[in-house]
């Protein structure tokens, strides 16, 4: 997933986001377990994009609450 715009996560509906939520969650865990067992990430950049997209995410859902 690359990163989102906090206009295009304002567009999508409450359970696409928490989908979206989940999937980098779980990405984001991967990654830092390959990372953490002596590994190296593909791209390192791609761990603050997805901590960011992921605070996004959350901030919209809370807006919304």
């Amino acid at each position: 997933m690359s990163e989102l715009s906090i206009s295009e996560l304002r567009e999508k509906d409450a359970d696409e986001l928490k989908q979206d939520l989940t999937d980098l969650q779980k990405e984001l865990v991967q990654e830092r377990g390959q990372i953490e067992v002596g590994g190296f990430a593909d791209n390192p950049g791609r761990l603050g994009e997805m901590k960011k997209t992921i605070a996004r995410i959350k901030t919209v859902l809370n807006e919304r609450q």
